[in-house]
């Protein structure tokens, strides 16, 4: 947004320089990218008649002028194309500086001397780039410095605005800031009331929805005589970053950057029926836009109708068939009010953005369309361009309610760490357009029309801190009644968790929730299987990131591949994350966090062992390791052999107390096929939320007073037997006074019968208030024996 300093004096006293302003309204939040001087190098350059154009005799796209200024002649090559007789235009002669502070001087073009140059806008400094020589009014006396016949040097402000401040796209609402954070009185543009109702004759205006046009006021102007606007325009709008088209054209771009409200003129003779209707577009609708491009139309696109078809593009663009030409004699004049992400939409669906679109996006006022179309009416006559015809034409379906916002003053300082004086806060809110009423100890603050993003407490307080001055508020450090954080008890389990593991070696890992359809087929699921009942995301960032993860195996297994991809051989991860289970199509999906361990390759050992490769045993120790860690007792480790992505004979199931806390094993060779794992991969998925379910609480005890005994006993039993259940009946058994069970041999050979193993165990026992004799551990290992052959058929060995 480029703001011209003097347009902004037409609404404020500024006693300050424009560098000085420039700061002050960056301070306030009013972000002043650069100051922009335009004009300031031009030097020499005076306005001149050409009195005759003739073709270059060496050069097809060049010619001679014959220029006239202040009574003296000279001849000038130009490769302008718009150049002819009679033209006012500005010459610079040698020694005249441009705007780039090049010096002029005479030069030869093909062999013809140029005493001069022909200047278009952008020499000028008015225009980045210009296609020709810049024209100027007929009647513009000859001989005259240019700067002083365009107002030059002017200082422009360039703007760059935050999104939620969509009221300072416009030269008035940065004088309203400025007036506020100077101090200064704020005066409004005249305008042309709208008294009379002729208008409504001309025009009948209908709203389909009022929730996408809140307002639509029209007014019609009668007399148009189309053509060029006033020089002092022309070199506003171009200061301002907009190329001015004809008079009326730019009277609409001008109050909308005055004002900050869009405006469209439509040639009236070429609406039907005496109507505008604005609609949603109908299925197929097209419409030839002002750049000539035909364009089909959706539902979601609000248009503008007249009785017949579309006209328009609402906020964004309008129609060819009914655009001000020359011929135009009656202009139909559009001020309205549109639902910001209905605009948003459809520019980006069109891809047009224009500086109408860019305010609609951001939220337009919707007191100001009246007003707006009053200033046009002013502007129109002031510039002899139409008559406005009295009366305005204003559906307003559904005016809003007043907004305000409770404030407390003590708030005020609470937020903002320093106590700003009652008067100078309220005095600053007034001079923005807030209103405020005392209520009791509090504020009711009405907030203006024009301020959108004002609707909470914390709103009026950033208000009162951006006038107050930022820079005025000392810094200090926070200050009141401090209490420990606590974690949450799932937290501090998880974190306990993540602490355990890396102590045992492993590293996280932290994969995708996304994966892909696909990753259920390599983990061998049948098509019925409860994991492929997934959630799809309706915009994937791709088809291979496209549904919600049901499991962490096929994360880990990629992070595997990748690693031994690169060479990193021997590798030891987990991750703790979220999985996702569909609810139906109303409800949110259930989210259980999961812990998921992986290994493959060779555990790092000292210099004295050699290296022993990853196991499932070496899994084992680490998933007993962290559920001693954690608290988790009683854990069981049962064979698993219907998991269809582990390898049958070597795959377990974990059940504490009767609750399976989750899985482990060795995965199957199909499914390390499919993942191009060409070595052992052992990997294990716990329910974090069942292995927390599972803690027992630490229980202090002393240290044992009496020895313990130790007896150990030797078992065959059929070889399917896990360990676990006979370790139970072993405590079972027991009783109390048996205070550990340790597996410490497995044999299988030749001298047991077919299909047996022996299994050795070892068995401490203690007693807290005496030493036990033979007599009595020899009788519980009696009722330990009795029992494992009543249950198993175990026989003793000797």
């Amino acid at each position: 947004m480029r703001v011209p300093v003097n347009w902004l004096k037409e609404f404020v006293a500024i006693p300050v320089a424009p560098e000085e302003l420039a700061d002050r309204l960056t301070a306030a939040g009013i972000a002043v990218d650069t100051v922009m001087r335009v004009g300031e190098a031009l030097k020499g350059i005076v306005t001149a008649r050409i009195r005759e154009v003739r073709r270059h005799p060496n050069a097809d796209r060049l010619s001679i002028c014959v220029v006239e200024s202040g009574g003296a002649v000279c001849e000038v090559v130009t490769g302008a194309p718009n150049v002819f007789p009679g033209a006012v235009v500005p010459l610079a002669l040698p020694g005249a500086r441009l705007a780039d502070g090049t010096v002029l001087k005479k030069a030869r073009f093909r062999g013809v001397t140029s005493e001069g140059m022909l200047c278009s806008e952008a020499e000028l400094g008015l225009e980045e780039r210009s296609a020709g020589i810049m024209i100027l009014p007929p009647e513009t006396p000859v001989g005259q410095d240019i700067c002083l016949l365009l107002g030059l040097p002017e200082a422009v402000l360039e703007l760059d605005l935050t999104p939620n401040r969509g009221d300072c796209l416009s030269v008035f609402g940065v004088a309203r800031e400025v007036a506020a954070i100077l101090g200064t009185e704020l005066k409004s543009p005249p305008v042309l009331s709208a008294a009379g109702d002729a208008a409504a004759a001309y025009i009948n205006v209908e709203i389909v929805n009022p929730e996408l046009c809140g307002r639509y006021a029209a007014r019609v102007f009668s007399e148009v005589r189309i053509g060029p606007s006033p020089l002092w325009m022309q070199v506003r709008l171009r200061l301002a970053g907009m190329r001015p088209i004809n008079n009326v054209v730019d009277l609409t771009n001008y109050v909308m950057l005055e004002l900050g409200q869009p405006l469209h003129a439509f040639d009236y003779e070429t609406l039907r029926g005496r109507k505008i209707i604005v609609r949603p577009a109908v299925p197929g609708e097209e419409l030839v836009s002002l750049d000539g491009v035909k364009r089909e139309l959706t539902p979601e696109d609000l248009v503008i109708a007249d009785a017949e078809r579309a006209v328009a593009i609402a906020g964004v663009m309008g129609g060819l068939d009914t655009e001000v030409t020359a011929a135009t004699k009656t202009v139909l004049l559009e001020a309205a009010n549109f639902n910001p992400r209905s605009i948003r939409r459809t520019s980006r669906r069109l891809g047009l953005r224009s500086e109408a679109s860019l305010r609609f996006e951001k939220g337009v006022d919707i007191e100001g369309p009246v007003r707006a179309a009053d200033r046009m009416a002013l502007l129109m006559e002031k510039i002899g361009a139409g008559r406005a015809v009295p009366g305005v034409v204003d559906n307003y379906p559904a005016p809003p309610e007043p907004r305000t916002v409770v404030v407390r003053p003590e708030k005020i300082a609470a937020v903002l760490g320093v106590a700003v004086p009652q008067e100078e806060a309220l005095a600053g809110l007034g001079r923005l357009g807030f209103g405020v009423r005392a209520d009791g100890s509090q504020w009711v603050v009405s907030v203006p029309s024009f301020r959108p993003d004002v609707a909470i407490e914390e709103d009026i307080v950033e208000e009162v801190a951006r006038l107050y001055g930022y820079d005025r508020i000392p810094p200090t450090l926070p200050c009141g009644a401090t209490t420990p954080g606590v974690r949450p008890p799932e937290e501090a389990f998880v974190q306990r968790l993540r602490h355990l593991l890396c102590g045992l070696g492993l590293r996280e890992v932290i994969s995708y929730s996304f994966i892909h359809p696909a990753s259920f087929d390599r983990l061998r699921l049948a098509p019925d299987d409860p994991l492929r009942r997934v959630i799809q995301l309706k915009n994937p960032i791709s088809e291979e990131q496209s549904v919600l993860r049901t499991t962490l195996l096929p994360g880990l297994l990629e992070v595997l591949a990748r690693n031994l991809a690169r060479r990193v051989d021997d590798v030891a991860i987990f991750e703790v994350g979220r999985v996702f289970y569909p609810q139906g199509a109303a409800a949110l999906p259930e989210e259980r966090l999961k812990l998921g361990l992986a290994v493959t390759g060779k555990e790092p050992r000292g210099w004295e062992f050699p290296p022993r490769e990853f196991d499932f045993f070496f899994l084992k120790g680490v998933a007993a390791a962290l559920f001693k860690g954690l608290g988790v007792a009683d854990q069981v480790f049962e064979p698993l052999k219907d998991h269809p992505s582990l390898h049958p004979g070597r795959a377990a199931r974990v059940m504490s107390n009767g609750e399976l806390l989750g899985f482990m094993g060795e995965i199957h060779p199909e499914v390390a096929g499919a993942y191009d794992l060409p070595r052992r991969v052992v990997v294990a998925e716990f329910d974090v939320g069942a292995l927390q379910a599972a803690k027992r609480p630490v229980v202090f005890a002393e240290l044992p007073r009496f020895p313990g005994v130790v007896r150990d006993i030797a078992v065959i039993v059929p070889e399917h037997l896990p360990a676990a259940r006979l370790a139970a009946t072993i405590k079972a058994a027991a009783g109390a006074l048996l205070r550990s069970v340790q597996v410490f041999d497995v044999y299988k050979g030749p001298k047991l019968p077919p299909g047996t193993k022996s299994l050795a165990f070892s068995l401490l026992f203690r007693a807290d208030d005496r030493t036990l004799t033979d007599e009595e551990v020899t009788g519980l290992v009696g009722l330990v024996v009795e029992r494992l052959q009543e249950e198993f058929g175990a026989v003793l060995r000797s």
